[in-house]
């Protein structure tokens, strides 16, 4: 089994959750909504998303957050979400007992989710760091305000 080496920068920072009882497409519906975002907005859409899935999911971005300002003094609000991956764990097996003397297997699916954050303001290897916003794109050098009118983005 090949595992696989993070690469060992000054700008980013990792948080690791690993055997948490939710299945593998739960969390990559939720991963989805919010790879590539800064931590602010990550909150806020974490806090009022209806999914009972965003819990653990919102500590792990927080505890990531944490890292950041604690062990490296990042400032949180330059933040943003450069690698996401949400991987199948174990499989937790139980049994049911049923009529007739048999019984029912119960499987309850796990996954791995490790959340990468980089510091946008210390990078200086990429020239255009974007994320999106519901407005617009911002990027490290400039602004691009991107309104959304029917199925084409038009740019002001």
């Amino acid at each position: 089994m090949r595992t696989k080496r993070w690469e060992k920068s000054n700008t980013k920072t990792y948080a690791l959750s690993k055997h948490i009882c939710m299945s593998v497409q739960k969390a990559r519906r939720i991963i989805n909504q919010i790879r590539g975002r800064s931590y602010e907005e990550i909150i806020s859409i974490l806090e009022l998303m209806p999914y009972i899935t965003c819990n653990p999911i919102f500590k792990l971005v927080y505890s990531a957050a944490a890292n950041a300002s604690h062990n490296m003094n990042f400032n949180k609000e330059t933040l943003v979400i450069s690698k996401t991956e949400v991987n199948k764990g174990t499989t937790m097996k139980k049994s049911k007992a049923q009529a007739r003397g048999r019984n029912y297997l119960i499987k309850r699916p796990t996954c791995h989710i490790t959340i990468v954050l980089k510091d946008i303001s210390l990078s200086e290897s990429t020239e255009y760091i974007i994320w999106f916003k519901k407005t617009g794109c911002i990027s490290k050098k400039k602004y691009t305000d991107l309104t959304y009118s029917g199925n084409v983005w038009d740019k002001k």
